[in-house]
């Protein structure tokens, strides 16, 4: 006969011992099985026990105001915490950082994968998440105060690369979450937003010899769940818990919601229109990075306001939005249900989200910054005098093939106005977020630049491009003076050559017609072909390669308006402010080649920014081909009537 472990809270938790390592899952504020938290911590106060915990955690977990694992602020009950997220704990991040407590906070990522590396018995995680940030060995190792001593993150060497391994610490209590249970423990989520690393945490400390204890809204006949549905087998779980209604919200600001729990799909073209403010400014600057058919990831603050611009635009369907927390497609939630999503194509687990991220599997993220510096550096996890911790933001910001920082210029008590389609600055903000050095590296400039890394700052005033020289500042907003609204609130110089008008769509309250210029629509509008020069001018001025598909389509346009003058042409590329990643300069160059062989009788171009010439030559040069690159148009049209007086031109026809 099974046995029924339905039990309460207080008997589950009497099970927990002096000096155990527990570990509990929730994201944000959904999904925290908050019964089970206030039990540990009614038990603690009452009693005294259990003293010196290790917890374990990947995202925060709480409300930032003393729920979820905020309740374990008492001094005694932990010892160590290991951590992604120390700020929806706000007392037991003052905790370590008063050296009461031991303390290490690394990824998300790579904690919520070593779930899976304890449940297998295995030693710990190797990985390249990490590297060149505060917790690379080298920088600190993710300790996050002086009485931290011991190295769980190591760094090692394999086949001539760096990696650093994480060890795996071994778990004695999971605190899980579902939504149903049966007697015998099998454990459904039907109603809940997120799967998250349930059933890794589950196996991680069953197999560890371990108790799983579960929190669940009810409970339901023996075998009356299908096997499919079950999302952790009885076998890993020793005790159950019925919670009550409001200790087993959907998160602390929805009761439940059934198109987040993906049991029904709800109209979502009535979403309230964002106003023209600076948040908006951002995300509208941001969305024109959007890649289309790709796969995207939107941070918290800033960023999340591209899923309501790309709604507007009428982008959303040529986009695939994801978060680390497991969800794909559909809306993105914001608020209190952040990391969840309504009409979600399809919930999976975290710790597989993060190996699909980890892998390269994300086309752009957007992310957002406290603090940057002249190298490109980004800091999220401590500043301020706070210690917030990284989340996902490693994992995330070092794997994805392009990178967009967004936020306000300056923080606190920014006040800004758009009048006819041009910025002012009302108030200044009071603390600078582009500081001559990051309090702490979260994401590496100079590493991203290693490996070829695509990186744009984009706030409400101006745009950065990572450079290996640094910070470039590349576009600038109507009605922005440069050096009053820009330069006299930073702590570096940075690079400035050409800068660009930001584009001036995005300062009027007005659709901006974006996906017209995401799908290359408008592109045949850029190329003029002048019969009696035969000349084929092409004005790629603010256009911009996302992908090795903007240049297909590009070479499909420019082919199509050679065959359409039928015999070959002179051409002349206006490139000023063009952008392209450094990555698709061969793909680009290659183009060029082709055209070349089969359509050009002769080419030039023209652009003001020293780098992309430079570039441009170099990958030009690769293919055996004469670069023709001048700063000005008028160089470039004086190149070709000097070809036309020399005869070379009809030479080459000939």
């Amino acid at each position: 006969m099974k046995k029924n472990k339905v039990i309460s809270a207080d008997e589950a938790i009497a099970l927990i011992r002096d000096g155990d390592v527990v570990t509990t899952t929730g994201f944000v504020q959904s999904c925290i099985p908050e019964a089970l938290h206030a039990a540990l911590e009614k038990r603690f106060v009452d009693s005294g026990a259990p003293r010196d915990l290790t917890l374990i955690m990947t995202a925060g977990a709480g409300d930032s105001k003393g729920l979820g694992t905020g309740r374990l602020h008492h001094d005694g009950l932990l010892r160590r915490v290991i951590a992604a997220n120390f700020g929806r704990m706000p007392k037991v991040a003052q905790a370590a950082q008063e050296n009461k407590i031991l303390g290490y906070n690394l990824p998300q990522g790579v904690i919520s994968q070593l779930y899976r590396a304890c449940a297998a018995g295995q030693p710990g995680l190797f990985t390249k998440v990490g590297l060149k940030t505060y917790v690379d060995p080298r920088h600190g190792g993710g300790r996050v105060n002086t009485v931290t001593r011991d190295e769980i993150v190591k760094l090692v060497e394999v086949d001539g690369e760096e990696w650093l391994f994480y060890t795996a610490t071994k778990i004695d209590v999971a605190f899980i979450r579902g939504t149903s249970a049966d007697p015998s423990g099998n454990l459904c989520m039907a109603k809940e937003a997120l799967t998250l690393d349930n059933l890794a945490q589950a196996m991680a400390a069953r197999n560890n010899g371990g108790i799983v204890i579960a929190q669940v809204e009810r409970i339901v006949e023996q075998g009356s769940i299908k096997p499919k549905d079950v999302r952790v087998p009885g076998m890993l779980i020793d005790c159950v818990v019925v919670a009550e209604p409001e200790q087993h919200r959907m998160n602390y600001g929805v009761m439940h919601d059934a198109a987040l729990a993906g049991e029904i799909r709800v109209p979502v073209t009535g979403i309230k229109k964002m106003s023209l403010s600076e948040r908006k400014i951002i995300a509208r600057r941001a969305s024109f990075e959007l890649p289309p058919n790709g796969v995207v990831n939107l941070g918290v603050g800033a960023p999340e306001g591209i899923s309501s611009v790309a709604a507007e635009e009428q982008v959303t369907p040529f986009i695939t939005l994801t978060t680390e927390a497991g969800a794909v497609g559909g809306v993105l939630a914001s608020g209190s249900s952040f990391g969840a999503a309504t009409n979600a194509d399809c919930i999976i687990d975290q710790n597989q989200m993060f190996d699909f991220y980890d892998g390269g599997g994300l086309d752009m993220t957007c992310l957002g910054m406290a603090e940057c510096d002249g190298a490109g550096n980004v800091n999220t996890s401590r500043f301020g005098g706070r210690l917030n911790g990284c989340g996902g933001f490693i994992n995330i910001s070092q794997n994805a093939r392009k990178v967009v920082f967004a936020g306000t210029f300056t923080a606190g008590g920014l006040v800004t106005k758009v009048e006819d389609g041009r910025l002012r600055i009302l108030q200044e903000g009071r603390q600078r977020k582009f500081v001559a050095q990051v309090e702490q590296n979260t994401f590496s400039g100079p590493f991203a630049q290693e490996r070829g890394q695509p990186v744009l700052y984009v706030t409400e005033r101006c745009v950065f491009n990572l450079t290996k020289r640094g910070l470039e500042l590349i576009e600038v907003a109507p009605g922005i003076d440069i050096g009053r609204d820009i330069l006299a609130h930073m702590d570096f110089m940075p690079v400035i050559e050409n800068p660009i008008p930001m584009d001036r769509r995005i300062f009027r309250d007005e659709p901006m017609e974006l996906l017209a210029d995401l799908l290359n629509l408008n592109l045949a509008e850029r190329v003029s072909y002048d019969k009696d020069r035969n000349l084929l001018f092409v004005n790629l001025e603010g256009w911009q390669v996302r992908s090795k598909g903007d240049i297909d389509a590009l070479r499909q346009v420019l082919e199509t308006a050679c065959l359409k003058a039928g015999q070959r042409v002179n051409s002349v590329v206006n490139h000023d402010g063009f952008r392209i990643s450094e990555n698709l300069y061969d793909a680009y160059a290659e183009m060029i080649e082709y055209l070349c062989a089969y359509h050009y009788l002769t080419t030039t171009r023209y652009a003001t920014s020293a780098f992309l010439r430079l570039k441009m030559q170099e990958a030009l040069s690769k293919r055996g081909l004469a670069p023709h690159i001048f700063e000005r148009k008028e160089e470039a049209h004086a190149y070709l009537e000097q070809e036309e007086r020399r005869g070379s031109l009809t030479a080459s026809a000939a």
